[in-house]
């Protein structure tokens, strides 16, 4: 008998080990324009569209918006180099009537809701199948020696300097000009292979091989000069944004490299010309979202085997993975057929080292509930708030404590007001703030995100007063730009 109370004691605990939720982790969603859900929408509709979303990621506890601003040469923002994008107007060129900036409006509703934007471009593709005309603004119609056709596409030239150049000023007008939290980039690097049809670079490669002897070696270089340099253009201009890549699932199979992953399928290193883990053990990127898009038991690339591998070889930066909600929902779970992949999903995500979290493919699915995907979040795996997971590499000092925690009365509200700390440097500067709620006598424990009321860039909290008969104690800390969390303020009020 005791054994066997033993042992469901036991299988209690591994319960809720599994339930608990961690303070810190990544919540990601994308936000795409390339599937043509805005073009030709219109101003109203598109931001109404958009609003629609934002709240209901919120609700899904969703705390990063990768919103897509560049999808082939050109812009869902007011760009001082590309013309406006046909994936927002329906006419590349055409400036949205009644005129407004998608990205500054994007960061201005991500921030009221306590969310972070990181403004997604994709580097080399200038034109996909669908588009069919290119505004005589478009970078091809101006230089069109810098670009390469494949398969209908028009690609810039990665081997061409000129190119490296140019996007990192694209994004630099970027990071100055908006209050973007993060800088993203997605799985294009060199197009992805098809069959009968060969790069056409060899000429780009014979001019400026840099001695290189192989022309795929100088492919991988020509990516990671990319990749450095958008990293060092980002740290000196300002150095809070983060930079990060959402590559392929795959690096390389194991009949490739031996210390490939276990699958068989386009790999980034051999195909694609991206060297994933050398960026990483660089410090070139500061997180990194492998898209682990395939299901359970898949035959050539199992979601198990590759979210094992990713934790064993990526630790060195932040590691989220790409989930698609999609086929998720879709898959059966491999031991209890009654219910899909889910839950099995994040067990592994929220078990195995290094994986700091996860974003979701595409936000649209999570919005529209598919397989009960957003209630799951909202009920189980984002029932509590998550602060952004730490980033000491780019900094680990922590802002000063809010000041004058006071609780007032507005006419029928009851308000926590405070006031930010002061900052010399803009690396210190509170930006978001952590609202606490403990009940009288409770032990104050931080790390437990049941306790989070509201993660918010406002300097008050709105209170619930009933009839100012119980006692709690809130606690207020301030975050700056790396979610550095300070020092408590507290204040004990009655509700």
């Amino acid at each position: 008998m005791k054994l066997k109370n033993l042992l469901c004691i036991l299988l209690l605990f591994a319960g809720l080990q599994l339930q608990a939720q961690p303070k810190r982790e990544f919540r990601g969603a994308w936000i795409q324009c390339v599937n043509g859900q805005f073009q030709g929408m219109g101003t109203q509709r598109m931001q109404e569209n958009l609003l629609q979303q934002l709240d209901e990621l919120q609700r899904c506890g969703i705390n990063a918006i990768m919103f897509q601003v560049r999808p082939e040469g050109d812009a869902l923002y007011a760009s001082k180099y590309e013309p406006w994008s046909r994936f927002l107007t329906g006419v590349q060129g055409q400036a949205p009537n009644p005129y407004w900036d998608p990205l500054a409006w994007m960061v201005e509703q991500c921030h009221k809701r306590g969310m972070e934007i990181h403004a997604w471009l994709n580097p080399y593709r200038a034109k996909t199948k669908g588009t069919k005309a290119l505004a005589s603004t478009h970078q091809y119609q101006q230089h069109p020696e810098r670009f390469f056709w494949f398969d209908e596409m028009i690609i810039f030239d990665p081997g061409q300097e000129v190119n490296r150049k140019f996007f990192c000023t694209v994004i630099k007008d970027i990071v100055d000009r908006y209050d973007v939290d993060g800088i993203h980039i997605d799985d294009y690097f060199y197009p992805y292979p098809v069959a009968g049809i060969e790069i056409p670079d060899q000429n780009t490669y014979a001019a400026n091989s840099r001695g290189i002897r192989d022309i795929k070696d100088w492919r991988r270089d020509n990516v990671n000069l990319l990749i450095k340099e958008i990293h060092d253009m980002i740290r000196t201009t300002k150095p809070w944004v983060k930079f990060g890549v959402s590559p392929f699932g795959i690096y390389r199979n194991q009949k490739s490299d031996p210390k490939g992953s276990n699958t068989n399928g386009t790999q980034n290193y051999d195909d694609l010309y991206a060297d994933i883990l050398k960026w990483v053990d660089e410090g070139w990127v500061d997180y990194n979202i492998p898209q682990i898009y395939w299901e359970i038991g898949h035959n050539a690339a199992d979601y198990d085997t590759l979210i094992r591998w990713w934790s064993r070889n990526a630790g060195k930066r932040p590691l989220f993975i790409g989930q698609d909600v999609e086929r998720t929902v879709k898959a059966q779970d491999p031991v209890d057929h009654n219910q899909n992949q889910m839950a099995r999903k994040y067990e592994l995500q929220r078990t195995l080292a290094n994986i700091q979290g996860s974003c979701q493919w595409p936000a649209l699915s999570v919005v529209q509930n598919s397989g009960n995907y957003g209630t799951m979040l909202k009920t189980r795996y984002h029932k509590y708030p998550a602060l952004q997971p730490l980033m000491p590499f780019i900094d680990g000092t922590a802002p000063k404590k809010v000041t004058k925690l006071k609780p007032v009365r507005m006419g029928n509200d009851y308000v926590l007001f405070w006031t930010a700390p002061k900052y010399k440097y803009e690396m210190d500067r509170a930006v978001k703030y952590v609202v606490y709620r403990f009940n009288k006598g409770d032990k104050i424990n931080l790390e437990d995100p049941s306790h989070i009321v509201t993660i918010t860039s406002d300097t008050f909290c709105n209170l619930p007063y009933e009839h100012g008969v119980k006692s709690y104690v809130y606690i207020v800390t301030a975050l700056d730009h790396m979610s550095n969390e300070s020092k408590i303020a507290k204040k004990k009020i009655k509700l």
